[in-house]
């Protein structure tokens, strides 16, 4: 049986359609912060494969409540893996700083420059120490209809205003969901006994948060202006990475995985709004 945490998130929302006879839990039926209540709750449900889709994803927030990130990011994540059932983590692009100029290996050097990566970062160190078999992908920008997002945002404030600035010089690949998950379902199939590997998976291309909103705005028939402007002229309480793309040819290749362009998938995410927003 397997088990997803954090299953009513954007992530675990779309898990759900995809494998909906596993087990689901949010943070109110299994605290993943609790090492018994985790051991308990396994060894019940006879589970054999974890996928962990819980975290705490308040960037901002983060840097006043650094303890409570950490309690959910890094020992969550020890919890699981203390296990001994083999476990999918999911990390971000944020373990990275940002001053790359070429898409991130799993492998180059990890630097995170806010409260939220160094807690993420910690969790995949506490899996790599405790757990026999497991996968880390780190992915980014998620959106989905499910949960809060940028997409979310994006659409309710073009509703609402003529014009709006958004950051231009921060570069990464927006992720849908979706995709996501039906990644991880494939690897979930093929994970062999003894694995212990950290992969990369967003969708195909580059963009700005700028290019990201005028795309949505432009898809979503919104005639709402977006204007470039720079990080500085957006101050927010944690510092984010100028560059964050990442590479995904060790997944395509070790799983075979898809990685549709982040446009594409824009377009078909906006054609489900209308119908999946929660």
């Amino acid at each position: 049986m397997w088990l997803v945490t954090g299953a009513n998130g954007q992530l675990g929302c779309e898990l759900r359609r995809l494998i909906p006879n596993s087990v689901f839990t949010d943070s109110k039926m299994l605290d993943i912060t609790d090492a018994a209540a985790v051991a308990n709750f396994v060894r019940a449900n006879n589970i054999d494969l974890i996928i962990n889709c819980a975290a705490y994803t308040a960037v901002d927030r983060a840097e006043s409540e650094p303890d409570l990130a950490l309690a959910v990011n890094e020992n969550g994540p020890r919890n699981l893996a203390e296990t001994g059932v083999p476990l999918i983590h999911v990390s971000t692009d944020y373990v990275f700083d940002g001053t790359g100029h070429r898409p991130y290996l799993p492998t180059d050097k990890t630097s995170p420059v806010s409260a939220y990566g160094r807690t993420k970062l910690a969790g995949e160190h506490a899996i790599a120490n405790s757990a026999k078999t497991f996968v880390i992908i780190r992915t980014a920008w998620l959106y989905s209809a499910f949960g809060n997002n940028f997409v979310k945002t994006m659409r309710r404030l073009g509703a609402e205003r003529a014009e709006l600035n958004v950051v231009a010089d921060q570069i990464g690949t927006p992720t849908w969901a979706a995709d996501l998950a039906a990644a991880i379902v494939k690897v979930a199939g093929a994970l062999k006994p003894g694995t212990r590997a950290i992969y990369h998976y967003s969708n195909a291309g580059a963009c700005s948060w700028y290019d990201f909103a005028h795309s949505i705005m432009e898809l979503s028939g919104l005639k709402c202006n977006v204007n470039p402007i720079n990080t500085a002229q957006y101050p927010t309480p944690a510092k984010r990475p100028h560059y964050s793309v990442l590479d995904k040819e060790d997944i395509v290749r070790d799983f075979g995985v898809l990685v549709p362009h982040w446009r594409d998938s824009l377009k078909k995410a906006l054609a489900e709004f209308a119908v999946n927003s929660h």
